[in-house]
Order: structure tokens, then sequence, then C-alpha cells
């Protein structure tokens, strides 16, 4: 348990309520929001939705996302890539027509960087961050 408590220190992560036990002061703008899939689980690859409010277009500003995958030890395991574009999500900026906002999706093949091996079941963690906020959600390989 201590590891894993570290890995959740180590990468900056929320460990709970993410969402539902954060108030936020007027004129800040809440974290971006995440597709409903909070423990998924999947073999061996995967889709991650994602939203992003139009408050973050505005004024022709681009966001920029970036999507990582680690392991419970805070290991780097992938970057999975925006679907519909096939680039990697890392420091990348999106753009989106409305300003209603727009919803994105992820794509990881399920393995680990560039070594070309199956990640293994277990559970994982994905943070997504855009302009500097964080929201994290945990997935389980099986």
């Amino acid at each position: 348990m201590k590891r894993y408590a570290w890995a959740m220190l180590g990468l900056g992560l929320w460990v709970a309520g993410i969402e539902g036990g954060t108030r936020w002061a007027l004129g800040q703008t809440p974290p971006p929001t995440i597709g409903p899939q909070q423990n998924r689980s999947f073999n061996p690859a995967t889709t991650i939705p994602f939203k992003v409010s139009g408050e973050l277009f505005l004024k022709g500003h681009r966001p920029v996302v970036s999507l990582r995958i680690y392991n419970v030890l805070a290991q780097l395991v992938a970057i999975p890539i925006l679907r519909g574009s096939g680039k990697a999500l890392d420091s990348l900026a999106l753009s989106c027509p409305t300003t209603m906002g727009c919803a994105y999706s992820a794509y990881w093949d399920g393995y680990v960087g560039n070594t070309g091996q199956l990640a293994r079941s277990g559970v994982y963690i994905y943070q997504l961050v855009i302009d500097g906020k964080r929201v994290t959600r945990k997935i389980v390989v099986k």
C-alpha cells in the first residue's frame, strides 16, 4: 500500500473526490470532464473519451492536452493517441469549432511504450492534463 500511496503523491494525483467533493470558487474554471469509465476494464485496447468545455476555447485559445497512462509504481506505461488525428496526446494543442465545447477520444492499443509487449493484468492510472489542470482515473487490464 505504501508504494501505491507514493505513486499517487509522486504524480500529484487526486486520490479521492475528483469531482464530487470539490467546490469551485466563483470565476474558477472546473476541471475538464472525462467520460464515464472510472473503473473501466479492458483487454487489450481501450478508448478513453473526454470532454473539454467551450470556455477553454474562447478568443481563439487552443488548450494544450496531455494524456499519460501509469502503473501503480508511477512508471510511465504509454501515451495514447488522439482518435482521428493519429497524433500522440503529448502537449497537443486542440481546436474546437463550437463554443459549446467538444468531445474527444484517446486510443491506447494496450502495449507498453515502444516495447511491443502487451500491458500485464492489473490496475493502471491515466492522467489527463488540460492547460495544467489534472484529472485522473483508474483502469483495469484483465
